[in-house]
């Protein structure tokens, strides 16, 4: 047995992968790209009984047949040497979905566990596994685990510490007499091998084999791309150049993957006892959530009811967050006051970064309720019906229903929303996504939102806030439908996405996702905002004749001032105002903290702070009008630098980049203008 073990963790999507790879590494994880790709790599570690473990999280996938980025790679990385051992991780409430992927697993000839996860749900639905008849159809250990509850994780561990050296494949109980019986085929296949194919198709096998090897001697895997090679797999066929006409007369996909299934039906039968004996509770539910008529409804009401959540419970943490701020500043200025300190620098200290940076944080609870909200919805199986009652809508529009996924992510962040649009098989959709996705109301966008709805409309501030939302998704689909009408593509690829069974959520699971979240935002505020609140103060306290105290003489108004004339038809013809926006594009945030340091206000996030700037808003003219326009256009506008330099890299183009940023831009501007002149209207 090795010292060190590389285990890579593949199945299919939502059967609990991600959660068991967290559960063996906790904090212990590595997040980074795979080379050459842009696809999310994860990577930890752990350790059993002397020995350590390298875990890799593979992007989930239904097949070893790549069609998405994501396929492709975990393919590759599994036929490569990165990985010793196989942890093939399955809904065990839904092993018949599952077992396809194990059975091409299997046939690889690499050491292969086989994971059964959520063995609570299989019990609640009143079934059992035979785990003594599965392993002896299949020759691999079958571990029971339950990622959620964290059971089962040492004795999966020890299973793949004793079989990481094993290749061959354990002694296989079938029960196949009467097809051995009558099979003319020249090797007894059923004693070597799991899924074992009709004779026809095991001869060519055997003969592809051969000739495989006798230009290949040293290939790996040779009959998994015998295999391959029969179905007519364009990569292996690319790497493999042979004449293969006298074996290969016409592609056995249909046939692989069909007698792949009876195998799949005849482990089913053997090993799953009282599949029928309770209705699931999925099922029930699904036919409320996913209805033809009400699932869109609820989808919407749910989200609303996040909304509530995110200002009635966020608020009123909010102002205990407002109040020690206003303390620490006060405490800061009188510290620097009593030594003397220089009056440029208390004011670079307190009113740039103080202001700036700890603005922002007072809205630290709406964004931790907000995705803690979010990571509850996720855990428990709900935003996959999501993206299944929208499917048929993403259709009509010219939008593959897989795009509803990334639209989905970016109510989070913009920046992996973008990189999910990877999983679209094809470009102009991936283009399309791309470009429609800024347009989602990311969590950056949502200090903006909530400070603005709650000085200029009070009462009505959460549904003026989910309005954003709601605004965002139509204006993306509106223009995916648009562009499609021009680029002539209507998308008729049916979504195939997995519908997990309704769970209870992991507490480790949404921890985990909603530390990370936060974490990011903490780090934005100590970075990017940190030093654009910087950047704001020098150019707000210097002008053309040094340091000034009016920052109508500083070079920010000077550039205000000059862009004016294209927001005011757009009732935001304020120098303020622009230059705020102008620095929002280094993060969305920073609009929030640019109101702080430009109006003058010391905490513009307090009470006391939001009457101040809403006083002299109003005395400049600004209002409820005003007000809307501006949250409508910071909602739709050029996105932050983070997510445009994603653009570019997805894209790979820097014109297509420039290009979409100037598009973001013309539609935020055009509906601003309408939503600025359909509100003087009220």
């Amino acid at each position: 047995m090795s010292n060190s073990i590389s285990v890579g963790f593949i199945g299919n999507p939502n059967c609990g992968k991600t959660t068991l790879f967290n559960a063996f590494t906790g904090a212990n994880l590595k997040v980074a790209n795979w080379p050459g790709v842009t696809v999310e790599k994860k990577e930890g570690k752990t350790s059993y009984e002397g020995c350590d473990f390298k875990l890799i999280d593979l992007p989930g996938i239904y097949s070893l047949t790549s069609y998405t980025m994501e396929e492709t790679v975990s393919r590759n990385c599994i036929l490569s040497d990165e990985v010793d051992v196989i942890v093939n991780v399955v809904d065990a409430s839904s092993l018949e979905r599952n077992l396809y992927l194990t059975l091409q697993l299997i046939e690889l000839g690499k050491p292969v566990i086989l994971a059964l996860n959520m063995m609570d749900i299989v019990e609640e639905r009143g079934m059992e596994i035979d785990l003594h008849r599965l392993p002896e159809m299949l020759g691999i250990p079958a571990i029971p685990v339950s990622a959620r509850k964290k059971s089962g994780l040492s004795i999966l561990m020890h299973a793949v510490a004793h079989h990481a050296d094993t290749i061959k494949q354990s002694p296989l109980i079938h029960h196949h007499d009467a097809k051995e019986q009558t099979s003319t085929h020249v090797h007894k296949h059923h004693d070597e091998y799991a899924m074992v194919y009709d004779d026809e198709i095991e001869d060519k096998i055997d003969m592809l084999i051969d000739m495989l090897q006798s230009k290949w001697p040293n290939l790996a895997h040779p009959r998994w791309h015998a295999i391959k090679l029969l179905e007519n797999d364009s990569e292996v066929m690319e790497h493999h150049k042979m004449d293969f006409s006298s074996i290969i007369d016409h592609s056995y996909e249909k046939e692989i993957i069909n007698q792949k299934y009876d195998f799949i039906d005849e482990i089913i039968s053997e090993t799953l006892v009282n599949k029928a004996s309770k209705a699931a509770r999925t099922d029930r539910i699904d036919r409320l959530l996913t209805h033809k008529y009400f699932g869109l409804p609820i989808f919407l009401g749910i989200m609303a009811f996040v909304f509530f959540l995110t200002f009635a419970v966020g608020d009123w943490l909010k102002g205990y967050f407002e109040i020690g701020l206003e303390n620490f500043s006060a405490l800061v200025t009188h510290a620097l006051t009593a030594v003397h300190t220089n009056e440029m620098l208390i004011s670079l200290i307190v009113d740039g970064i103080i202001s700036g940076v700890g603005g922002i944080l007072t809205f630290l609870p709406n964004i931790f309720i907000l995705f803690l909200a979010l990571a509850f919805l996720e855990d428990s199986g709900y935003m996959s019906r999501v993206a299944f009652v929208m499917d048929d809508i993403m259709n009509r529009l010219g939008l593959s229903g897989r795009a509803f996924i990334p639209l989905l992510l970016g109510f989070g962040c913009s920046v992996p929303a973008i990189m999910a649009s990877r999983a679209l098989e094809h470009r102009k959709d991936r283009l399309k996504t791309i470009l429609i996705t800024p347009f989602m109301s990311c969590s950056a966008k949502l200090p903006i939102y909530v400070l603005f709805s709650d000085m200029f409309f009070a009462k009505h501030a959460m549904l003026v806030c989910y309005s954003m939302y709601l605004i965002g998704i139509v204006v993306g689909i509106l223009c995916a439908f648009i562009l499609s009408k021009f680029d002539g593509s209507k998308s008729d690829h049916a979504l195939l996405i997995e519908l997990p069974e309704y769970k209870s959520p992991n507490a480790h699971t949404i921890a985990i996702y909603v530390w990370e979240k936060v974490k990011d935002y903490l780090s934005k505020a100590g970075t990017v905002i940190f030093i654009a609140s910087v950047i704001m103060w020098v150019i707000l306290n210097f002008g053309p004749a040094g340091y000034v105290t009016d920052i109508s003489q500083s070079f920010g108004s000077y550039i205000g001032k000059l862009i004016v004339p294209v927001f005011a038809p757009l009732g935001l013809g304020y120098w303020q105002i622009v230059v705020a926006l102008i620095a929002g594009i280094a993060a969305k945030e920073v609009v929030v903290s640019s109101c702080s340091v430009l109006f003058g206000i010391g905490s513009v996030t307090t009470t006391a702070g939001m009457t101040v700037l809403a006083s002299t808003l109003n005395g400049m003219g600004f209002c409820t009008a005003n007000a809307y326009s501006l949250m409508v256009f910071c909602l739709l506008y050029i996105p932050c630098t983070a997510t445009i330099a994603t653009i570019h890299r997805e894209t790979g183009k820097r014109s297509t980049t420039t290009l979409f940023v100037a598009f973001q831009f013309g539609v935020a501007w055009i509906v601003s203008f309408l939503a600025y002149h359909i509100a003087l209207l009220f």
